[in-house]
């Protein structure tokens, strides 16, 4: 059956296949790593430092990834990055006493430079297997290689606290170094040699893109995913667990549906921009949208500051911004593979991606800090929403600025 399908089809299902594999393992390896250290007995706040090297050299990554793309081809750094995720999760399986914060932070560094070579190789070649007339489609298949990799990060996290369980902290890293070594053996047969690599090879100083579409909208990647991440990574999880009273076990049920139900609105994105109309999105299209994204951390906070049950308005804010927010991200990373130069298609994405990580890591510093400083708590969490309001009007003012569709890109 799959003889029957086009070349550009079969390479799409086997970078699909990649990076999905991949993505299970790291949704669950986090969640692996920061239950087992829990459970040993470490702070928050050195369980966070656990991942702190995992953001940084996701920018570094993406940054120099894109131009390493542009030289050796797409399929080599995403192979590249399927083996380094093999080899940080055989680091884990050391002796216990081997564990220390030093060590599974550079475990996590090489796992942060797997995951960006992965994420940066899997949407160039999008851009090389489809026909540049064929926007509609473009669109598609980029809604559903990044909603599915998000509804996979969430399942990720359910697999990570089943085997930890069913197999251990040991048995767990083990058995999914085997599966993603089959994986990387796979992707070295069936992915094709030359997919990604630049004609003319770029210089390492042309990491920094030229285009002016390319630098708008990764100043808007980063202040949108800076605005989610100052409020969702450290203040909301602390709040429904400290405020609310929630544990564990429902804190992290619930950001993984969260996160699996973020993906599966991601993929319906051409439908709600309008694709089923025959159109694509564009510059204004991004604008509105975030400009609906920016409303809605300030309501969250209006909401707690009346005073109102702060379960109800959290749970019901959340699926209101993931929804938007998922649209936002689906429209960007859509745009970033059109804006993209097809010759060295890695080097623009690259550089995009690096502004996602910058965003990202930006977020979760600000995130402890202003949580912290405000006095913790309903406080504490209003702030950080006033703060991604800021970040996001932001993005929106800097949105204004993409091209229209008339305009040439």
């Amino acid at each position: 059956m799959l003889s029957q399908l086009s070349p550009a089809i079969r390479q799409y299902l086997v970078v699909t296949g990649n990076y999905w594999a991949f993505t299970l393992t790291d949704g669950a390896l986090r969640m692996l790593v920061v239950l087992h250290f829990h459970g040993l007995g470490y702070s928050p706040l050195e369980i966070a430092l656990l991942f702190l090297f995992y953001e940084i050299f996701g920018v570094i990554t993406n940054l120099v990834g894109g131009w390493l793309g542009a030289h050796l081809g797409l399929n080599r750094t995403m192979n590249i990055g399927l083996a380094l995720q093999v080899v940080a999760l055989t680091m884990l399986l050391v002796p216990a006493v081997w564990l220390t914060v030093p060590w599974v932070m550079a475990a996590q560094a090489l796992s942060g430079i797997a995951k960006d070579l992965n994420k940066m190789s899997a949407k160039s070649s999008i851009k090389l297997l489809v026909p540049g007339d064929a926007q509609g489609k473009l669109y598609q298949w980029v809604a559903i290689l990044t909603g599915s990799k998000n509804a996979l990060k969430g399942v990720g996290f359910f697999l990570g606290g089943v085997l930890l369980m069913g197999l251990g902290f040991s048995g767990a890293v083990a058995a999914m170094a085997m599966a993603l070594s089959l994986v990387w053996l796979l992707s070295l047969a069936l992915l094709r040699q030359d997919l990604g690599k630049a004609n003319n090879k770029p210089r390492f100083r042309d990491i920094f893109s030229k285009s002016r579409a390319v630098n708008i909208l990764s100043a808007a990647r980063m202040f949108l995913f800076g605005a989610r991440d100052v409020w969702f990574v450290v203040a909301l999880p602390v709040f429904l667990s400290q405020t609310l009273g929630w544990n564990h076990s429902q804190t992290g049920g619930f950001l993984a549906l969260w996160v699996i139900g973020y993906g599966l609105v991601q993929t319906l994105a051409p439908r709600i921009t309008g694709k089923a109309s025959g159109k694509v999105p564009d510059g204004r299209v991004a604008t509105l949208w975030a400009l609906a994204l920016t409303l809605l951390p300030g309501l969250i906070a209006l909401g707690l500051m009346l005073e109102g049950d702060p379960a109800t308005i959290l749970i019901g804010g959340l699926l209101l911004f993931g929804a938007v927010f998922a649209v936002n991200s689906s429209l960007h990373s859509y745009l970033i593979i059109r804006y993209a130069k097809r010759d060295g298609v890695s080097m623009d994405v690259g550089f995009y991606y690096m502004s996602n990580a910058m965003g990202r890591l930006m977020g979760t510093l600000l995130s402890g800090w202003i949580f912290q400083w405000a006095g913790q708590g309903s406080a504490g969490l209003q702030a950080c929403l006033w703060v991604s309001l800021a970040l996001l009007l932001l993005a929106t003012l800097v949105s204004v600025k993409l091209p229209r569709s008339e305009q040439p890109l």
